[in-house]
């Protein structure tokens, strides 16, 4: 199969990316190494600045009517009392909140609309094994169904990225204190709503509505799940429920260790992220802590930067390094300084909590937060919108 770009992960970067080339002329090929969608994601929450992508794509009324809930405040419960931390209703977007939608009813969403355009194919279980070179250029990829030749190949495939590997670029890691347990609990009309973290000395746990269940994180010291597992079940049961007691009722939903899901935090960025034929966006480029949900919403604004870049040297065959060099310039500020901040929390925040080296009492900016309302839309912002949103049309 010959096409112009073949993409290599069929997740929201690489979607956003296939449809955004598509609906430009340009041939694209998505390959998903799944046969569908419904696995269980972690990162569910979809942002202002995606959100206000999807309404300039006209797919905010399909959108809608996918089950989602709203959440517009961020709040951390701490043992002297819960604190504000952010409030989306204060920015002047068109979406001023982030919508907590389970991630394969999203892609399927935009599998569909790019299948509209007659230059958008989605290969499923599809796998890609390894790229393909020709003196030093990458010209396409091996997979599970023959091979695919493309004059650009996009590994838009996550963290554990196979176009990465493949390509053998470097890395900076910038380290994580925590790594993250995944569950569900039933979710009460009782309970409450929203996002709120519950930090305790030497613990922390959110609590994500999705309105049936709570989607749960339970954080711990980095590599330490099998302590946690030592301690037995018992113990993490009464820490849950010591660290949000209205769950206290649902501990025996938690009858074994197979249903929790670990996620290896891991925080790092590519030095380059291309070579001759092949470029790297998202998690493939710059893997992202799971602080403030961005790590999707950045690789969404990836692809539309990437998209709006590429299209035009595409359709002319004038696509070079130079032009991929442009990409990762455009995304690198909105990437360290969103890792910047990631950092700074996990050192400043969350490696003393989880060391329980001092008492947890709300620090000084929680305190202004709370004392001075209007500073909440700073936060909201960096979580909400990002440091560089991208539009289909450079508007500079």
């Amino acid at each position: 199969m010959d096409t112009d770009v073949c993409v290599v992960g069929g997740g929201p970067a690489g979607l956003v990316l296939g449809l955004l080339l598509a609906r430009q002329g340009v041939d694209v090929v998505v390959c998903e190494k799944h046969e569908d969608f419904l696995r269980d994601f972690r990162g569910d929450t979809v942002h202002p600045s995606t959100l206000d992508l999807l309404a300039e794509l006209g797919l905010s009324k399909e959108f809608d009517e996918l089950p989602h809930r709203t959440l517009e405040r961020l709040a951390l419960d701490l043992p002297d009392g819960v604190w504000p931390v952010g409030d989306l209703t204060r920015l002047s977007n068109p979406h001023p909140y982030i919508a907590l939608v389970p991630q394969w009813d999203l892609l399927e969403m935009l599998a569909r609309a790019a299948s509209h355009y007659p230059t958008f194919t989605l290969l499923r279980a599809c796998e890609v094994t390894d790229v393909i070179r020709e003196n030093g250029v990458v010209t396409g990829v091996r997979t599970t169904q023959g091979e695919i030749r493309a004059r650009l190949t996009v590994g838009t495939d996550g963290r554990h990225s196979t176009v990465r590997r493949a390509l053998g670029l470097r890395s900076r890691d910038f380290g994580a204190p925590m790594d993250v347990a995944w569950f569900r609990l039933s979710r009460h009309d009782s309970d409450g709503d929203g996002l709120i973290g519950h930090v305790r000395k030497g613990r922390i746990l959110i609590t994500i509505d999705r309105g049936n269940y709570w989607q749960t994180a339970y954080v711990f010291p980095k590599n330490g799940f099998e302590q946690v597992k030592r301690d037995g079940l018992a113990a993490f049961k009464a820490s849950i429920t010591d660290l949000a007691p209205f769950l206290g009722d649902r501990m025996d939903e938690i009858t074994d260790w197979d249903p929790i899901r670990i996620l290896t935090v891991t925080v790092d960025r590519l030095e380059r992220w291309h070579v001759p034929g092949a470029l790297l966006i998202g998690d493939a480029a710059h893997a992202m802590s799971p602080i403030g949900g961005v790590g999707i919403n950045l690789a969404v604004q990836d692809a539309v930067a990437a998209a709006r870049i590429l299209a035009a040297p595409l359709n002319e065959r004038r696509l070079s390094s130079t032009v991929l060099a442009r990409v990762q310039r455009r995304r690198t500020l909105p990437t360290v300084g969103t890792q910047l901040f990631q950092r700074l929390a996990q050192n400043a925040v969350i490696r003393p909590v989880l060391s329980g080296g001092r008492p947890v009492t709300a620090p000084l900016p929680l305190r202004l937060l709370r004392r001075f309302p209007a500073l909440q839309v700073i936060p909201a912002r960096l979580i909400g919108v990002g440091l560089r949103p991208e539009k289909l049309v450079d508007e500079r």
